[in-house]
């Protein structure tokens, strides 16, 4: 069911943060030097030395007198230890939980938030893919095992964030998305400026009930001019975004794929999502998988037009759960995202037609089995829809 949608605002202020060790200390100073409030929605939380530096700072914050407000998905945290609860709650946290996991509702426990996001002060605020998990950072570490990136933000759209929240927050305990009020925001996807300086929009989805963000995401690859490249770790794309792909790549334009190699915490998604590979790649689309490490960071770059936040364009997770991506017109955001891209490009290894066809039996194999349950799955709960 389609909803009333945030506008672009201008007036922003934005930079690109790569990987743990450069995105978590600058949230935890946030978080240190807040005045009034901290803000903190997370999919991914578990007990270790990132949970452990993390809850500290929340901690302080809160005997301090800064109202600090967590919502963690309830799956997510599973890992993340009733010692670390107790201490968050005892320093005067507020703590909630979504869709806390009750067995005999069935399906309804794959609806989960995998939103990526922390508020301070209602002026400053961080969106990405990160977790609260040692993967993504271990304090005093130069690396970190997993490859991510968070934008930092200040300027108008921060309130647009703090309203994403603030209803998520309030729509929880009745494990709802949030219903916006009346008169609030847009009735339909507005248009993306033709240029500008500091332009920002907050893209959001609400598991089935509105999927702004997939829209969005679409209308920018049919829009394409020069330059489609995406990034993802998780390569189950919907019907229309391989469609629009494909139809970018052979309208000339540079369509490249970065995607997780062989160091994945899911091999089966990333066999799953191999049996759109040929079809891809006969189409013109590049596909470059990432070496070093895991790559967990989900990123769009349409020509100047950046997307970055939670959501992997995938059916399943637009299927079940709230996501938020942070949409950018603004110069020197798109310039370190290009850079970026091209730096991961560079250690990735490109596949193409030849090395796919010439691959061994047993990942044509585990390709085939894993490609077969995933379409099962999804054939299955259309039936439900």
């Amino acid at each position: 069911m389609p909803g009333p949608v945030f506008p672009w605002r201008d007036g922003n202020q934005f930079e690109l943060l790569i990987d743990g060790p450069e995105f978590f200390p600058q949230m935890l100073l946030a978080i240190m030097r807040a005045e009034r409030q901290v803000d903190l929605e997370l999919y991914l939380v578990e007990a270790g030395a990132c949970a452990e530096a993390v809850v500290e700072a929340l901690e302080l914050a809160a005997r301090r007198g800064v109202r600090v407000r967590c919502l963690f998905d309830d799956y997510g945290s599973l890992a993340f230890t009733a010692a670390l609860r107790e201490r968050l709650l005892s320093a005067g946290v507020y703590l909630r939980w979504y869709n806390r996991l009750v067995w005999r509702r069935g399906v309804r426990n794959l609806y989960r938030d995998h939103r990526k996001l922390l508020l301070v002060d209602e002026r400053w605020a961080v969106v990405g893919g990160t977790g609260v998990t040692d993967e993504f950072w271990t304090p005093h570490a130069e690396t970190s095992e997993w490859h991510e990136v968070m934008v930092r933000m200040q300027g108008p759209i921060v309130s647009d964030w703090q309203l994403l929240f603030d209803r998520q927050w309030h729509a929880n305990n009745r494990r709802t998305a949030w219903r916006p009020p009346e008169g609030f925001g847009l009735p339909r996807l507005p248009k993306v400026p033709v240029q500008g300086q500091g332009m920002g929009r907050v893209a959001y989805a609400d598991a089935r009930q509105h999927r702004d963000i997939l829209h969005s995401l679409v209308r920018a690859l049919n829009s394409g001019q020069r330059r489609i490249w995406l990034a993802t770790p998780y390569f189950l794309p919907t019907w229309s975004v391989r469609r629009s792909l494909r139809r970018a790549a052979a309208r000339g334009i540079d369509v490249r794929l970065l995607l997780t190699g062989p160091r994945t915490d899911h091999p089966s998604v990333r066999y799953a999502g191999h049996r759109y590979y040929p079809r891809l790649l006969r189409a013109g689309v590049r596909i470059f998988e990432f070496q070093p490490c895991f790559l967990h960071l989900k990123m769009v770059l349409v020509d100047d037009w950046v997307s970055v936040g939670s959501c992997n364009f995938d059916h399943w997770n637009l299927r079940f759960n709230l996501e938020a991506n942070i949409e950018a017109l603004d110069p020197p955001l798109t310039a370190a995202v290009a850079a970026s891209f091209e730096r991961d490009f560079g250690l990735s290894q490109e596949v193409d037609l030849d090395h796919w066809n010439a691959r061994p039996l047993w990942r044509r194999v585990k390709q085939r089995v894993w490609g077969w349950l995933d379409r099962l799955v999804v054939n299955l709960l259309d039936r439900r829809d």
